[in-house]
């Protein structure tokens, strides 16, 4: 087969590819974003035992490998309690994929969250009580707006580095872009010992990413009126 016969083959698998991975990429911000939020309360909660359990949690997810998190949650409830949750499909593999990386982003966007909220000068809270304001009003009317143009920084990084974590997904089979350029080295689709469209998925990445840092270059402009 010639090379301008592979190309359509190729980028066909690719674009499939590619989606698998947007798609992870998007469910993973809407989980992770606001359950990182949640775990920011839990480690800044005065009631010492939940602050302590998320600590711990949060420790030990930031402390170990993705990788590790995403076999543990796939096998682990096939293999020791004999019920294989996720299934054998590639759904079930996507979602085990899915909730191990909410989990894992969310631990890190809450010490984000967490840095942005104990940012905000405690003078502006305590003006809120004066003026009135009920604790849900300064968090929402003072504290987020600040947190806001704090955080967005540290949590475009994270957000790019989602991107390319994706890949990390192979390990249990699921088949995103990179499982879908290497396939074409072992032998897919009539094509076999090509390592050309493993390079092409680099491309995939860069667009993405450059597409991402525009959009959050745009993003602290706008926000760029809250001078703190």
């Amino acid at each position: 087969m010639s090379l301008v016969e592979q190309f359509p083959i190729v980028f066909q698998s690719l674009n499939i590819g590619f989606l698998q991975t947007v798609k992870l990429f998007l469910v993973t911000l809407m989980g992770a974003l606001p359950l990182g939020l949640i775990i920011s309360f839990g480690s800044m909660s005065k009631f010492k035992p939940i602050k302590s359990i998320i600590k711990v949690l949060v420790w030990i997810v930031r402390g170990s490998p993705l990788m590790i998190q995403m076999l543990i949650i796939y096998y682990f409830p096939g293999l020791v309690f004999h019920n294989p949750i996720w299934g054998g499909g590639e759904d079930g593999r996507f979602w085990a994929a899915a909730v191990s990386f909410i989990i894992n982003y969310a631990c890190y966007f809450s010490e984000i969250y967490r840095g942005g909220i104990e940012g905000v000068p405690i003078g502006q809270q305590e003006a809120g009580y004066v003026l009135g304001m009920t604790k849900s009003e300064i968090f929402f009317k003072v504290t987020l707006l600040q947190m806001v143009k704090r955080i967005i920084p540290p949590m475009s990084n994270e957000i790019i580095t989602l991107v390319k974590d994706t890949s990390l997904a192979r390990i249990i089979a699921l088949q995103e872009i990179i499982w879908a350029g290497q396939a074409f080295l072992k032998g897919s689709q009539g094509i076999a010992g090509q390592i050309w469209p493993l390079f092409f998925t680099g491309v995939y990445y860069l667009v993405f990413c450059g597409v991402l840092t525009i959009l959050f270059g745009k993003l602290e402009k706008k926000l760029s009126y809250f001078k703190v």
